[in-house]
């Protein structure tokens, strides 16, 4: 089903596309980042034309592998908030860790969220489940969404287990699926 002109366009949140996961040597980086960045920024670009809300999560942990002070928090720069973009900070994997984000996910009705970006294992996995419990809609981008390296086993593997297990939660579409001709957006 397409979606109306009438209808409001939903938000598309990028997750936690953070240089941290791009980073080699660290323990958090995407295997495939270039790809999946590639796809953020063609679904970002896609909802700028179109002033369509863009929402920004970043996330900003305590523990010792993940140093809010170190630069590899810092946004990858072509993907970047721009002025009037929400951006929200969470300190554990959901994004509903963020007081700031739960407060404004709870005042908006009727609300439908596109997710991409990175850790899928952990921010959009965790955000998901906690969105469904809200009664909040998420449409995931199969192929603009990444897991970091696993500790052991296939990447690819691992990372369709994970979007096994979010679909209970979740939509799950690919980039084509979801953008139409003529930009229109599956819904």
């Amino acid at each position: 089903m397409m979606a109306s002109m009438h209808d409001d366009p939903p938000i598309l949140v990028c997750a936690d596309l953070q240089t941290e996961y791009l980073t080699e040597g660290r323990s958090h980086v995407i295997s495939d980042a270039e790809a999946i960045t590639s796809r953020c920024l063609e679904l970002m670009t896609l909802w700028r034309d179109n002033l369509w809300p863009v929402l920004h999560l970043k996330r900003i942990a305590h523990a010792a592998w993940f140093n809010p002070a170190s630069n590899l928090t810092d946004w990858i720069a072509e993907l970047k908030p721009r002025p009037g973009e929400l951006t929200f900070e969470h300190p554990l994997p959901s994004a509903y860790s963020s007081t700031r984000f739960a407060e404004y996910m709870s005042n908006m009705r009727n609300i439908r969220c596109v997710v991409s970006g990175f850790s899928l294992d952990e921010t959009i996995l965790s955000t998901a489940v906690d969105g469904f419990h809200r009664s909040h809609r998420y449409q995931i981008v199969s192929d603009a969404v990444a897991c970091r390296r696993p500790g052991v086993g296939d990447a690819a593997s691992y990372k369709q287990a994970v979007v096994k297990v979010i679909s209970n939660f979740a939509a799950i579409q690919e980039s084509a699926e979801l953008i139409g001709a003529g930009g229109k957006i599956a819904v």
